[in-house]
């Protein structure tokens, strides 16, 4: 009896881990946004608001103005991540001299802090001494001075490419995996027959890895709702609102204005959103192996 309730008694510890710094928090953390809290006033959560939280969020323009700059985000984001990356590997795919260095090299970017990223890229493109800054005004005049996290476009284009810099080669080797799996034969067959290197790759490639780029897809559409650090180092949500994720803009109603019930609900209305994505990406993947097996 005793050696059968060994490996129970084993997950004891991990379980009480798992329970202490996730389930509780959770838990705690649904039940403070139906809570009115503001830590200025009390140290202790208020009385109970039922939905209000939620309601206000639907109405405040701020919030509405983060859904906004999150939703343009992670699309772009997502799109250049997915579409790049498909290109590097289909590019690494084939081995030549400096095959392993160039994969080392690859993974430098995905290796660094997204903090640091973020500062980075802030100096690199200070009009006065950053490196990319005067690179791009040297090349082309009409750049020369540009501020270039001053401009809300530009520097929401800064943000995501910060963003699909760093995310790109882990998606590359996801790519890489998935092409090793697809059988070089049908590939030298159709070459026979005489298609073309984007006959091959649109219709023989990208049809077999339809599961692959679902699975990217979801990974770097969570990653990017996520997205935070960057945000903080890089543009501080600004010029204005303009680069204000609705992450950071949770973290400013949470540790800024201290409205911790409201941030609460800011935080399950992300958590939903990344929810509905995830089994929604889930269901498309379903059904894609379904029609593979039929």
């Amino acid at each position: 009896m005793q050696d059968r309730l060994l490996p129970y008694w084993l997950l004891v510890p991990a379980f009480i881990i798992v329970l202490a710094t996730t389930i509780y928090p959770l838990a705690y953390s649904f039940i403070t946004s139906f809570r009115a809290w503001d830590l200025t006033k009390s140290r202790r959560p208020e009385g109970f608001v039922g939905i209000d939280n939620y309601i206000y969020a639907a109405s405040e323009s701020q919030f509405l103005n983060s859904l906004w700059v999150t939703f343009i985000f992670v699309i772009t984001s997502v799109a250049l991540t997915v579409v790049l990356a498909m290109a590097l590997a289909l590019l690494l795919r084939r081995k030549g001299p400096m095959h392993t260095f160039t994969r080392i090299i690859l993974i430098l970017p995905f290796a660094m802090s997204p903090a640091l990223i973020g500062v980075s890229y802030r100096f690199m493109f200070n009009p006065e001494f950053g490196v990319l800054a005067n690179g791009l005004g040297a090349v082309f005049p009409a750049l020369q001075g540009v501020p270039w996290l001053a401009d809300p476009q530009l520097a929401m284009g800064i943000l995501v490419l910060t963003d699909v810099w760093h995310w790109t080669p882990y998606m590359t080797f996801m790519c890489l995996g998935g092409l090793a799996s697809i059988p070089r034969e049908t590939e030298e067959a159709a070459r026979i027959d005489g298609a073309s290197n984007l006959r091959i790759v649109f219709g023989i490639i990208l049809p077999q890895m339809r599961g692959v780029i679902l699975v990217m897809a979801v990974l770097k559409t969570i990653f990017a709702l996520k997205m935070f650090d960057q945000v903080v180092t890089l543009t501080g949500g600004g010029p204005g609102t303009s680069t204000e994720t609705l992450a950071y803009f949770i973290f400013n109603v949470g540790f800024r204005w201290f409205d911790m019930g409201y941030a609460s609900a800011l935080a399950w209305i992300l958590t939903a959103i990344m929810m509905f994505i995830s089994i929604w990406y889930v269901r498309m993947l379903l059904s894609e192996r379904k029609m593979a097996t039929a």
